[in-house]
């Protein structure tokens, strides 16, 4: 039986899109040992996970360096036939170069790609040549399985099923409001003005992390809407993708809520402000829809992951987009 670790400890976001390596390694592999290292955080993702053996922990917060030698003692003693590293950072690539597995593989930008038997070469996604970044975590197994794309999947549990069955008696939408960057955040006024102008006949629930939840009161009160139901801090990650994949429709940023809707085919709405498709980041769900400003603007994008504050003070990317953009995709 093949010992495989799978390594991405980046953001949440990051990691929902690396399961598409776990499907197709399940495929191919389908006797398999398949492991997941995350960062402290992340591993409810994989609660009841169908194909992965084990999940690892690197807490990032709390002893950073000693828990990362810990955990490649612990690597080295499992004596992996696969390590496959999604990142490209030198935290990881020590872990994958001095894992003592027969394959090591990992992207050439990695600082420790030389200790690698397998360097894959690292593409940046852009307007010229998209390439999303499911198509570049896949390559780093192409050479041992095929060229087919694989989407990334989460599963939640009937438990999670049930849990959210108590709000969806009546169409819904969901919105997740929030982001880590204010430049990838549609701002709170223009949520309202679109909430005001939503037909009466859908309840909306608002999704997030506790710290989420001002956000979603203030854009509760603004909106004066009835029907409307502030879940941040009371799902999991995995009740949250349960709960979206039966919506109408799911609102979100480029941020990890636009993920879980790709990992259970959930209908999805990405409003881009500051960054764009283009960077390898967008919705995989069969019913997707794009909102960005329609207007050229030459400021935009203005960085991969966005910024606290908008360099050129005015915010057009994100105050230039129309409410009509949002609900034509209810429509």
């Amino acid at each position: 039986m093949q010992k495989i670790l799978i390594i991405q400890t980046a953001f949440i976001g990051d990691v929902v899109l690396a399961t598409c390596l776990v499907e197709k390694l399940h495929r191919f592999l389908p006797g398999a040992q398949i492991d997941f290292l995350v960062r402290k955080g992340n591993e409810p993702l994989f609660n009841g996970h169908p194909y992965l053996n084990e999940i690892l922990i690197w807490d990032k917060k709390k002893n950073k360096q000693k828990n990362l030698f810990g955990l490649l003692k612990r690597i080295r003693k499992t004596k992996y036939d696969k390590v496959i590293n999604v990142q490209r950072f030198a935290a990881t690539g020590m872990l994958t170069a001095f894992s003592g597995a027969k394959e090591r593989i990992g992207f050439d930008k990695n600082p420790f790609s030389f200790l690698f038997t397998k360097k894959i070469k690292h593409i940046v996604s852009n307007n010229a040549k998209p390439v999303h970044e499911i198509e570049r975590d896949l390559e780093l197994i192409n050479f041992f399985t095929d060229d087919s794309i694989t989407k990334p999947r989460l599963y939640p549990s009937q438990n999670d099923y049930e849990t959210v069955s108590f709000y969806q008696h009546h169409p819904y939408i969901t919105i997740a409001p929030a982001s880590v960057w204010f430049t990838k955040q549609y701002p709170k006024e223009k949520w309202v003005s679109f909430l005001k102008k939503l037909p009466a006949g859908y309840s909306v629930l608002l999704l997030g992390a506790p710290s989420d939840k001002n956000l979603c009161e203030e854009i509760i009160a603004g909106s004066s809407r009835s029907s409307i139901t502030n879940l941040c801090g009371q799902l999991s990650f995995l009740q949250s993708a349960a709960l979206m994949q039966n919506a109408v429709m799911n609102f979100v940023n480029d941020s990890a809520p636009m993920h879980f809707a790709s990992s259970v085919n959930a209908p999805v709405t990405a409003v881009y402000c500051s960054t764009v498709p283009a960077f390898g980041f967008g919705p995989l769900s069969d019913n997707r829809h794009i909102v960005e400003v329609i207007e050229k603007l030459d400021c935009r994008p203005c960085g991969l992951h966005g910024y606290k504050a908008c360099p050129k003070g005015h915010f057009n990317c994100a105050m230039k987009i129309e409410d009509g953009q949002l609900l034509q995709t209810i429509a």
